[in-house]
Order: structure tokens, then sequence, then C-alpha cells
């Protein structure tokens, strides 16, 4: 709000310029049309959600290293992880919501966390990106489980192929519950919920939101208030 507020001056000042200097009429400023945004000067350039953007770019680039070219997701973030695993990798997007966008190498399936529309045992790479920290919330018309996350876990692993990879991205720091927008785990509760799995890594953007801390420790991610942890698993 002191940012929008302070961008006033310089919007009122920008504004009575340009209708001196402009000469086309198709251009004239119309008050209804009005959009104020000048407030963007005060932000840093391209701005960005730093938990999304580092790991999508983390997700995407573990992908590419183990040269995968068919890969499932449930409830990422299309606009990140999925556009970017998309130049190198076929998608079959899962999401309790519908999709109704066409993209090339995208294959939708309106589907459930809880209840993923494959057999045991038959998805050699999957992910679940700041997903299963919501489930059971009630927040995307899913019903209220206070246990949700854990039978997310179980059945992604449940899909898992043996010799599989699983990435999964959650908030991780002091351990509660902020409802009904997300849960923040401490990091050994993710492992004690995939206990099926055999942890490969962990990763952290800790709350300074800088980058990625690899093969960070779990003392450090304890520390944090509201920070990302990056796991990878294998089956």
């Amino acid at each position: 709000m002191i940012t929008t507020l302070r961008a006033v001056p310089y919007f009122l000042k920008n504004l009575i310029r340009y209708i001196r200097l402009n000469k086309e009429n198709s251009f004239r400023v119309c008050f209804k049309d009005i959009f104020y945004k000048t407030y963007d000067r005060f932000n840093e350039a391209g701005t960005m959600s730093t938990h999304y953007f580092y790991q999508d770019l983390w997700a995407a680039k573990y992908l590419h290293q183990h040269k995968i070219t068919e890969h499932v997701d449930v409830g990422s973030r299309l606009d990140g992880f999925i556009a970017h695993t998309l130049l190198f990798s076929a998608v079959c997007y899962i999401d309790v919501r519908p999709l109704k966008a066409k993209i090339d190498g995208l294959d939708f399936k309106q589907g459930s966390a809880l209840a993923l529309p494959f057999p045991d045992n038959s998805v050699a790479s999957l992910s679940c990106l700041h997903v299963i920290e919501h489930v059971g919330l009630g927040r995307y018309g899913d019903e209220v489980d206070p246990g949700g996350y854990r039978t997310a876990a179980r059945e992604l692993m449940r899909a898992l192929a043996v010799g599989g990879i699983l990435l999964i991205g959650v908030p991780v720091g002091r351990e509660r519950v902020c409802f009904d927008a997300h849960r923040i785990f401490d990091p050994q509760t993710i492992v004690n919920a995939f206990s099926g799995l055999k942890l490969l890594e962990f990763n952290l953007i800790d709350d300074k939101g800088q980058g990625i801390i690899n093969n960070a420790s779990f003392s450090v991610a304890r520390q944090c208030n509201y920070g990302c942890g990056l796991f990878a698993f294998t089956k």
C-alpha cells in the first residue's frame, strides 16, 4: 500500500505530460481506460515468486539431466515447471480442476492426487510440486482430512514405478497448518510420509529466497519460517 501511494505523484506527472505531448487521436487518454501501474517503478526487475521460480527450475533441470522424455505431474504450475519440462519431454498433467487450454506435448487428465489414473508401479517419472500441503484442507473443493497429505503420499508411492523418480516440493520450517491455505512441514515429516521410498537428495530455498541450498540439512530447514523443501525420491 505504501509503495502504491508513493507512486501517485509520478503517475499524475506522467499523465499530465502525456496528455500535453500526445498528437495521436487513437491513443488519447480516456479516463475509463486508466490502468494505474506506476508503482512498478519501485519493484525489482522481473518480479517473481521465489519458491516457485527456483523450485520449477530445479525440477525441470533434474529431469533434463536424467534424460526424461515422458513425465507425469500432479498439480504443479503450468506456467513454470510444466512449461519448462515441455521443451524436452511429453507431460501427462493431472489436476482436480478442468483445463481448457490445448498445449502441444501436454496430455491433460482431470483427477486427484488421492486417486491417480495409473496402475500400481507404472509411472517412471513423477512430480508433485507445492501441492500436497493443500490436500485435505478443502481449499480446492476437496474433502477436509487432516491427514490428507499422507493419503496423497501413499497414492504417489503406489503409482511410482520401481526405480522411478519422484520430485516433491513443499513448504518447510516450523511445522504448522495455516488453515485453509497450506501446511508447513518439518522435512522429516515428508520423509516419514514417503517412508516406502529412498531419499536421493534434499535441497532448500530458505526465507531469504536467494537461490537453492543444495544438499541442505534438516536442521537448517527447521530454522525457516516459510522455506521450500525440494525432495528427490526413488522406489
